[in-house]
């Protein structure tokens, strides 16, 4: 079977060029030649000897996942479904701002978490992406998307906020994560990646010492009991451990303080009681707040908080000396907004027969291919 070199970050090249003789050197100039150039034949890197390209093309093979649907919105998003193989397929979206293009990535098929709110969680869980299928989403983007008039990469920003929890594939993410920070790579900043975890307080120590990047925390509730039926994996973390994590983390991270992110649901963690609670919360803990107004999916059960309780919890925030943004809903007409990637996943938790039985299930993407 062909070694996929997607899968390997600047350490893991080194040790396989050195196991069959080659320079130090090699791994930098192969790195720049798949990542930089998004090169996928060996044949195209003219710099590198030819009895080494054909001994690399006779073990090796640069292989991202491949494209199975791609969707446009009408404000310039765009969604890619990828091909990862077994009837299973993961979701990347790309989301142009003017001072930035920001690519969202996917770590898993499915979600093991079960948040309640979020159509990724009702579709199961299959299994972790490798590192090839995470930053492969990348390099397929990068290759979609092309470079702007002035020769710089469209993608600026990625945030690791797809399918999945990113740290409950701790090692994947963390390699491909490696790759988008390397120069050699796609050169970004520490400041413009972004994990963000559901709460996982073990990993988000091991990710504070192997690779500390800009961290957003999924939120959503100012208590423990509500974060206990909307975000599960609360009764494992609850918010004290949560809380003492982040303050932490902080001691390595590229930004001075953490995002936390909250999903508005009408009648259900907006209301004024709600805020203040929220601040009480946090207030140890240097952060900021992005609020996100509930992207609506079949049959979940919830409602998108009104503009005037969505204000009012603002206010109160940003009174008690908050920053605080009200996310703007991008590509809801291609369901590539937060909370709404879906993909197709062939689910081996049951999770899906168990709520097909509750009247709870959420459409997924079929595909049809001639």
């Amino acid at each position: 079977m062909s070694i996929n070199l997607l899968d390997f970050d600047a350490e893991r090249f080194a040790t396989f060029l050195a196991e069959r003789g080659e320079k130090p050197f090699r791994a930098k100039q192969l790195m720049r030649w798949i990542h930089h150039f998004g090169a996928a034949d060996f044949g195209v890197m003219t710099d590198i000897a030819k009895a080494t390209r054909e001994k690399l093309a006779a073990e090796a093979v640069i292989a991202p996942p491949s494209l199975m649907l791609e969707q446009k919105s009408d404000d310039g998003t765009r969604k890619w479904l990828l091909d990862v193989g077994t009837g299973n397929g993961v979701e990347a979206v790309f989301i142009p701002e003017d001072d930035r293009g920001t690519l969202c990535v996917s770590s898993q098929v499915g979600c093991a978490l079960e948040c309640t709110f979020c159509s990724t969680g009702r579709q199961g869980f299959n299994r972790n992406l490798s590192t090839a299928e995470i930053i492969g989403q990348l390099w397929w983007a990068n290759k979609a998307l092309g470079r702007d008039p002035k020769g710089d990469r469209i993608v600026s920003n990625v945030v690791m906020m797809g399918m999945g929890e990113p740290l409950a594939n701790f090692d994947n993410v963390v390699a491909a994560m490696r790759l988008m920070l390397d120069d050699n790579a796609y050169g970004l900043s520490r400041r413009r990646v972004t994990l963000s975890t559901s709460g996982l307080v073990p990993q988000m120590d091991r990710l504070r010492e192997a690779c500390p990047v800009a961290l957003a925390v999924s939120l959503h509730a100012p208590n423990d009991a509500l974060r206990d039926e909307i975000v599960p994996i609360n009764k494992k973390y609850p918010l004290k451990e949560l809380m003492a994590a982040c303050q932490r983390y902080l001691e390595k991270a590229p930004r001075d303080f953490i995002t936390f992110e909250y999903v508005m649901l009408d009648g259900v963690n907006d209301s004024f009681e709600h805020a203040k609670q929220l601040v009480a919360l946090v207030k140890d803990v240097p952060c900021k707040f992005n609020l996100i107004p509930f992207n609506p999916f079949p049959n979940s059960g919830y409602g998108r908080s009104k503009p005037d309780a969505i204000r009012r919890f603002r206010d109160h925030l940003i009174q008690a000396g908050f920053i605080v943004t009200v996310r703007k809903t991008r590509g809801d007409d291609i369901d590539a907004a937060c909370g709404q990637l879906a993909g197709q996943v062939k689910d081996k938790t049951k999770r899906t027969l168990r709520l097909a039985a509750e009247g709870k299930t959420t459409q997924t993407i079929q595909i049809t291919r001639d």
